[in-house]
């Protein structure tokens, strides 16, 4: 297996690793961690600890009038509790991730959307971890009943996104794939202004 950049193939081929070999390590539920054995563009090789992941999506919920619904939830790597946008994982790698983000903002808030739009994608830690975070923003927002999983416990708030961009700004918002998300969304807000 060959990985390719971003960019065209021909002209990022000096920085492409090949992988001349895969063992796994740990088959869990939600992570898949693998020791690969690359050659490097210098014909050396080397390892690489990889984890396989089937993705994920994050939503930014925005009614009309600039408010966000945001999530608090204990982390518990972290142990503490963020604010973060609604998300949650891909339950396969085949599956449609506008369905899942539909999903994911129906069963943790109780909001279905009108509409979905893609914003982009967010990769999370690049050098160790394969997950990649759709991320959409949803509009035409309808109340519903919340259905969270049975190990999810979380509170549900609405808050304005200028706020939301002003707790960006004093790092009082970590969580990576929260501002990267609230970020364009606001920008996409102020350039239609």
């Amino acid at each position: 297996m060959e990985f390719q950049s971003g960019g065209a193939a021909a002209e990022n081929r000096d920085l492409c690793e090949k992988q001349l070999d895969s063992r796994l390590i740990y088959d869990g539920t939600i992570v898949h961690l693998y020791r690969d054995t690359v050659c490097l563009p210098n014909g050396r090789e080397a390892f690489r600890e990889v984890i396989r992941h089937n993705g994920a999506v994050a939503v930014v919920a925005l009614f009309d009038d600039g408010t966000v619904l945001m999530e608090e939830q204990f982390r518990y790597p972290l142990g503490q509790v963020l604010l973060e946008i609604p998300a949650g994982k891909l339950d396969g790698p085949d599956e449609d991730p506008c369905e899942a983000a539909r999903r994911e903002l129906r069963e943790e808030t109780g909001f279905t959307a009108r509409q979905m739009t893609p914003i982009g994608d967010y990769y999370p830690s690049p050098a160790i971890l394969s997950e990649v975070i759709h991320l959409y923003v949803a509009r035409g927002l309808s109340a519903g009943e919340q259905s969270p999983d049975e190990d999810e416990f979380l509170r549900v708030r609405r808050m304005p996104l200028s706020d939301l961009i002003r707790r960006i700004c004093a790092g009082e918002i970590p969580d990576g794939k929260t501002q990267t998300a609230l970020l364009r969304v606001a920008m996409q807000e102020n350039l239609k202004s």
